[in-house]
C-alpha cells in the first residue's frame, strides 16, 4: 500500500512538472539582440530572458566571450551573426538542459596550455542541441562533458592547427551518453571527433578531413556507432582504443597516408563489427593489435598499402565475404599461431582456378608471403618490395611455409568480387 502511494505521488509529481513547462513554453517571448534593439549584448539578453525564451540574434558582429547559458532558452541567429570571441577564451557555456544554440557563425576561441577553451561547452546538461552553426579559429570547437541526450546537428567546425601539442579537438565528447553526432563537417583540427568515456552514442555522416591526428577518436568508450562518414586526409582516419561493442559500418577511409598513418587503428578492442566500409588509398588500411572477436565483413579494401596489418594478441577474429584490390600487401600477419578465420574472400592477387564453375577458387589462397614478414622484421627492405628476389622468397613460402602459420589460408577464395 505504502509503495503505491509513493507510486502515485511520483506520477502526481511529473504531471505537475509537465503542466508547468508547458505553460512556461506557450508564454515564452522572443528578445530580440542588434545595433538598434533594446538589448545589444547577448550576455544582457540572457540575463534579462525567461526560462524557454527565444534570443534572436540579428545579423552583425557580436566581440563577446564567456556567455553562460544557465537557463532553458534558445539562442537563434538570423543569417549567420558573428559571436567573436577576440581569442580571450570560452565563448558559450552550457549549464542548463534544454538549450538551443542555432544560426550562429562563432569565432576566434582563445588558445590555452592549461584550459581547453571551446567555442561551445556543454555541462552536465541534457536535451541540448547545436545545429547549423559555423564554428571557425577554434582551439576546442564543440565540449560535451558529463552530458546526455543530446544532438550535434550539420555544423562546420574549423581550425588552424600546426601541431599536435597546440592545438585541440573539433567536437569532444568527455563523460557522456547517449550524444548524436551527426552530418558536421570537420577540419583543420587535433582530433575532427574525440569520444573518452562516452558510451551509447551515434557519429553518423560526418566528414573528417586534413586533421593532425585522426578524424575520429575512441578511448575507453563502449556500445558506439559510426555509420556513414567520411575520414580523409587525416594524419590517421580513425582509432578505436580500449573500448568494447562498437559498430563501424558504410564508412570510407581514404587518402590516409603517411609514415605512421591508418585507415583504421584497433588497439586493445573486443566484440566489435566492421562490415561494409571502403578503405582506399591508406599506408594500412586496418592495423590490428590486441583485439579479439572482431568480425570483417563486406569491406573493400582499394590500392593500399597493407590492407590489414595484425600485429600481435589477435584471436578469434572473422574475416568473411571482403575484397582485397590491388594492395601492396593484403596481409601481414607477425605471429606464429593463428587463431582467425578467413574464408570466402575475393583477392586480386588469387591465380587459383574453379574447374566446377561453383564461384569458388578450387585452391586455397595464402594471403601471407614472406616478404611481408620480413617488411615487419626490417621496414627499410620494403624498398625491394617489386624486385624479382621477393617474388623468388614468396614463392618458396607458399610452396612451404615456414615463418608463416600453416594454417593461415582462404581455404575457399571468391572468383568474383563481393558485391557490397
Amino acid at each position: 500500500m505504502i509503495n503505491k502511494m509513493k507510486h502515485l505521488k511520483h506520477i502526481r509529481y511529473i504531471l505537475r512538472l509537465f503542466i508547468a513547462i508547458s505553460f512556461l513554453k506557450l508564454s515564452a517571448k522572443t528578445i530580440e539582440v542588434c545595433d538598434s534593439c533594446k538589448f545589444y549584448s547577448l550576455k544582457k539578453a540572457v540575463k534579462y530572458a525567461n526560462d524557454y525564451d527565444t534570443i534572436l540574434i540579428r545579423k552583425g558582429i557580436y566581440k563577446e566571450f564567456n556567455i553562460v547559458l544557465n537557463k532553458p532558452v534558445t539562442i537563434l541567429g538570423e543569417n549567420f551573426p558573428i559571436v567573436d570571441g577576440g581569442l580571450n577564451g570560452e565563448i558559450f557555456t552550457i549549464t542548463s538542459d534544454m538549450v538551443t544554440i542555432e544560426g550562429l557563425c562563432i569565432k576566434n576561441v582563445g588558445k590555452s596550455y592549461k584550459d581547453d577553451h571551446a567555442a561551445i561547452r556543454i555541462k552536465k546538461s541534457k536535451k541540448f542541441t547545436i545545429q547549423n552553426n559555423i564554428i571557425e579559429k577554434v582551439f576546442f570547437g564543440i565540449y560535451v562533458e558529463k552530458s546526455a541526450y543530446g544532438k550535434i546537428y550539420n555544423n562546420r567546425v574549423s581550425g588552424e592547427a600546426k601541431h599536435e601539442y597546440s592545438s585541440g579537438n573539433g567536437i569532444q565528447l568527455w563523460h557522456s551518453k547517449y550524444i548524436t553526432v551527426e552530418r558536421n563537417t570537420i577540419q583543420n583540427v587535433r582530433d575532427g571527433i574525440y569520444l573518452e568515456f562516452s558510451n551509447n552514442c551515434t557519429v553518423i555522416n560526418n566528414v573528417s578531413k586534413d586533421n593532425i591526428r585522426y578524424g575520429l577518436h575512441f578511448m575507453f568508450s563502449n556500445d558506439d556507432d559510426y555509420y556513414d562518414n567520411l575520414f580523409t586526409n587525416n594524419g590517421s582516419g580513425v582509432a578505436v582504443m580500449f573500448s568494447k561493442n562498437i559498430d563501424m559500418y558504410n564508412n570510407t577511409f581514404q587518402k590516409n597516408w603517411g609514415t605512421a598513418s591508418y585507415g583504421l587503428l584497433l588497439k586493445e578492442i573486443n566484440d566489435s563489427k566492421i562490415r561494409n566500409n571502403i578503405f582506399e588509398k591508406n599506408t594500412v588500411g586496418i592495423n590490428v593489435e590486441g583485439s579479439n572477436r572482431i568480425t570483417f565483413k563486406n569491406n573493400d579494401f582499394i590500392k593500399n598499402g597493407w590492407a590489414v596489418r595484425v600485429r600481435g594478441a589477435c584471436y578469434s577474429n572473422t574475416f568473411v565475404g571482403n575484397n582485397f584490390l590491388y594492395n601492396s600487401l593484403d596481409l601481414s600477419y607477425n605471429g606464429t599461431i593463428n587463431d582467425n578465420y578467413i574464408n570466402e574472400n575475393y583477392w586480386s592477387n588469387y591465380r587459383g582456378y574453379d574447374l566446377n564453375k561453383d564461384g569458388i577458387g578450387d585452391v586455397p589462397y595464402r594471403p601471407v608471403n614472406l616478404f611481408s614478414y620480413v617488411v615487419n622484421k626490417s621496414p627499410e627492405t620494403i624498398i625491394l618490395l617489386r624486385s624479382l628476389l621477393t617474388e623468388i622468397i614468396d614463392f618458396s613460402e607458399k610452396v612451404t611455409p615456414i615463418f608463416t602459420p600453416n594454417n593461415l589460408l582462404d581455404n575457399n577464395p571468391l572468383i568474383k568480387k563481393v558485391k557490397l
